[in-house]
């Protein structure tokens, strides 16, 4: 009996131990600031991805404006997208779209998320097929009008497009690797859905990815503040997340 009673407390004096150990690393972990490792910029490895730059977000006109107005004028959203393509295109650094299409036979899925059936109910981003420009021009699926020097100057690459949230379906990542693409400034729209599906299947890829945090906006609606739980997975997942102006100081300083 007494043998078993020193084992007993022996084992609880080196249990309780580990736990007060494994309490304190617990703790650590959460006092600890998060890393930072950043993302060199090199325009020879690095391009400039956006998302959906498009009417139906990013005007007063579109479709999905009410949802993300908010949050697009809280981060100058539109100025910053635009402020991104201009240094982009200054200093040679490539500058890829995926874009998000919707044809009529998209119409007749059988089911979706939630912000899937959103965005099929507000008619967004529709085209009248794949091999047909007929009512793009000034639709809600067009570029905004702002952005077209940069996007239409035949150096853009513009993939096939995304239908959901990320870039699994289109022919992105190919485009990517085929122009010796390692790393990605990403940014537009919408933050919590497209970009962060990007991100998220960028990094998966192999990519290194830095997100530019006020190049976007989310939907803000039912007291869900898409914009902010954007922001906090950027900063958790993506290699950097920067403001525009950092963004735009280090592509600018690539050179120097």
């Amino acid at each position: 009996m007494r043998k078993f009673l020193q084992c007993f407390f022996l084992f609880s004096f080196f249990v309780n131990l580990n736990l007060y150990g494994f309490n304190q690393n617990v703790v650590a972990a959460q006092t600890k600031p998060l890393p930072a490792p950043g993302m060199k910029v090199d325009p020879k490895n690095t391009a400039l991805v956006l998302t959906d730059p498009q009417n139906d977000f990013l005007s007063p006109n579109g479709v999905a404006w009410n949802l993300v107005k908010e949050s697009v004028a809280k981060n100058h959203t539109i100025e910053n997208i635009e402020s991104l393509l201009k240094t982009a295109k200054a200093n040679n650094f490539k500058v890829f779209v995926s874009p998000h299409y919707y044809y009529p036979y998209d119409q007749k899925w059988k089911f979706g998320g939630v912000l899937e059936h959103a965005m099929h109910e507000l008619n967004m981003y529709q085209r009248k097929g794949p091999l047909t420009l007929e009512g793009f021009k000034g639709s809600g699926a067009d570029f905004l009008d702002r952005y077209k020097p940069y996007i239409e100057d035949g150096k853009t690459v513009i993939t096939s497009p995304h239908k959901i949230y990320g870039p699994e379906a289109n022919d992105l990542g190919l485009q990517l690797r085929k122009q010796g693409i390692t790393h990605i400034i990403l940014a537009g729209m919408s933050g919590n859905l497209c970009v962060e599906s990007h991100m998220r299947e960028l990094i998966e890829q192999g990519f290194e990815v830095s997100v530019v945090h006020d190049a976007t906006g989310s939907a803000i609606v039912n007291n869900l503040d898409g914009d902010m739980a954007a922001k906090i997975n950027f900063r958790m997942i993506a290699s950097a997340s920067w403001s525009t102006n950092e963004t735009v100081d280090k592509m600018k300083s690539s050179h120097r």
